[in-house]
């Protein structure tokens, strides 16, 4: 998720709370909100929704960031697996840059586990303090409006499912493998296993208890943002980071140091990673992407509520691999600004309504040379969560209006 703050016009009043959990799931009919001025008055916030006035608006709008979607997946995969195109020039694939590991960027295999446990270390902190710790935090502080807008993927009610895929992405790394039950021989688990096997369990177990603490949050995330589970969530995610930062770190640096490991026996860690978590990971992105396309192209084509119930189940397809991608955002992913095309949070959805009202999707794009804020404004209005705001509604598929 690559953080963005564009709270804009759009803020919440009168949100009704009980007890620690916000009590309503409709976040729209729960809304006062004023969005743009469309010529004839003020709209409202509280009923954007698809109409037979802004339907062809809107479907476009969704078949445009599909489009976009799926580009920019199979840009990720094809820089990884086949060419790495980066300011105009055409590389070698990113995944032979990594394995080779002869380069300024990554000089030795130890270099490249760096990186790894770098990464992971990053979104298990992206994890506890912001997507789960900054609502937590806000709602706490009775900043009740700002918590709801905090809170990722509330849109779809998928918080939970992203947040605990993003720690799967942790333990795929440090298994080499996309199954939870199987360890790649080739693994940082069984490297770690082989000089401090009790490190390793506490490694494994510190995973298993976050994933499972974010899952006890009461369903959904946004309704629950003040339970107490959600600090215990939070301090799980945290406690991870610190044993993978500190103790795994020290552990194989140490290794390293005192010669009972060499820098070679992390060579098929690397290809490991790369090849069974790193190139399955994107490759299913790419797929589940592509098919998100065909799902809003038939929804386009045809707008009924099983189409629109289409979209919505392909899209969490797609989201999927995404967010099992999170403790690997470099290479690709970073320097060609993929992660806030994709992922870009909270929206502006001031911008969102615009755009439905103009038909301008030009806005949706950037070129290398725009200002930071021009790109960023150009990503703040496409991506996973543009996509999910125009499929769902209270966490259910939105449905076309009754004739």
């Amino acid at each position: 998720m690559k953080k963005q703050f564009f709270f804009s016009a759009l803020l919440l009043a009168g949100l009704a709370f009980g007890g620690t959990a916000l009590t309503s799931c409709s976040d729209d009919d729960d809304t006062t909100t004023k969005g743009p001025t469309t010529g004839q008055g003020e709209t409202d916030a509280a009923d954007l929704d698809y109409t037979a006035e802004n339907a062809q608006s809107w479907r476009n709008y969704a078949l445009q960031v599909a489009k976009l979607l799926q580009t920019d997946a199979q840009t990720l995969y094809t820089s990884w697996n086949s060419q790495y195109v980066l300011n105009g020039t055409t590389g070698p694939a990113y995944k032979e840059t990594f394995k080779s590991h002869n380069s300024s960027d990554y000089a030795t295999a130890w270099d490249c586990v760096k990186t790894i446990i770098d990464k992971c270390v990053e979104i298990t902190d992206e994890v506890g303090n912001t997507k789960i710790g900054d609502p937590y935090n806000k709602y706490m502080a009775g900043q009740t409006t700002e918590a709801l807008y905090a809170v990722e993927s509330w849109y779809s009610f998928r918080s939970r499912e992203d947040y605990s895929n993003n720690i799967k992405s942790i333990r795929n790394s440090y298994y080499n493998s996309m199954d939870n039950s199987t360890i790649s021989a080739n693994s940082l688990s069984k490297v770690v296993e082989s000089i401090d096997p009790a490190l390793n369990t506490r490694v494994i177990a510190a995973i298993d208890k976050a994933e499972a603490d974010i899952l006890a949050i009461p369903q959904p995330f946004r309704n629950n943002i003040g339970d107490p589970q959600v600090p215990v969530a939070q301090s799980s995610c945290l406690a991870l980071g610190d044993i993978l930062d500190i103790d795994l770190r020290r552990c194989l640096q140490t290794a390293l140091n005192n010669g009972s490991l060499q820098d070679a026996q992390l060579d098929p860690v690397v290809n490991d990673y790369v090849d069974n978590v790193v190139l399955p990971t994107y490759k299913s992105l790419s797929e589940g992407s592509a098919a998100l396309t065909q799902a809003v192209q038939a929804f386009y084509n045809n707008p009924t509520n099983d189409t629109f119930s289409d979209a919505c189940e392909a899209w969490k397809v797609a989201r999927e691999p995404w967010e099992k991608s999170e403790a690997f955002l470099f290479g690709p992913v970073d320097a060609l600004g993929l992660d806030p095309n994709m992922d870009s949070w909270p929206l502006d959805q001031v911008a969102i309504v615009n755009i439905l009202n103009s038909g301008n999707f030009d806005d949706l794009n950037w070129t290398d040379g725009e200002s930071d804020d021009e790109i960023e404004a150009a990503q703040n209005v496409r991506g996973f969560h543009t996509l999910e705001f125009l499929l769902f509604k209270n966490g259910e598929p939105r449905t076309v209006p009754t004739e």
